[in-house]
């Protein structure tokens, strides 16, 4: 039995091919200026900062250390919640978490929203989904989901 390389190549090639897509879209979103934030979180946003991707930011208090920008390898505790109050990651408690800040390693909106923090601050930072996981449900955290984080930066070695 002799069997064709050439319609198997084409297969297994067409199937790679398909499965390259680009980001997933994100699904119906609610505007973050109409959605109920649970009291726990202590999110205002007509106090918080809105930037022209709609990330919210505050700092709650500001810090007096280094300044962190893209490249900064920063070190920091966080808390990331749902709107709802519910807590889908932390580190505090245990180690605290280490990135490179604008490599990509961490969701778009901390690599927008830690940008100009200062060292010994803490920062609340409202995440919309395009900035987060978009619509894809990650874990605990439901697809087209609005995140909030509460993050303390401790240090830029």
């Amino acid at each position: 039995m002799r069997i064709t390389i050439r319609p198997i190549i084409a297969v297994v090639t067409a199937i790679a091919l398909a499965s390259c897509t680009p980001e997933a879209p994100v699904g119906p979103i609610a505007d973050i200026t109409n959605v109920t934030f649970a009291a726990s979180l202590g999110v205002n946003l007509s106090n918080m900062t809105k930037t022209a991707s709609g990330l919210y930011y505050q700092d709650t208090p500001a810090g007096t250390g280094n300044t962190a920008v893209s490249g900064n390898r920063l070190t920091v505790h966080y808390t990331g919640n749902l709107i709802n109050g519910s807590t889908f990651d932390s580190s505090v408690g245990k180690a605290p978490f280490a990135f490179t800040l604008g490599g990509g390693n961490v969701i778009k909106g901390w690599d927008e929203g830690l940008a100009g923090m200062k060292v010994g601050g803490t920062r609340k930072l409202v995440i919309p989904p395009a900035l987060a996981y978009g619509a894809i449900a990650n874990g605990a955290i439901p697809a087209s989901s609005i995140l909030v984080f509460t993050v303390q930066l401790i240090s830029i070695p």
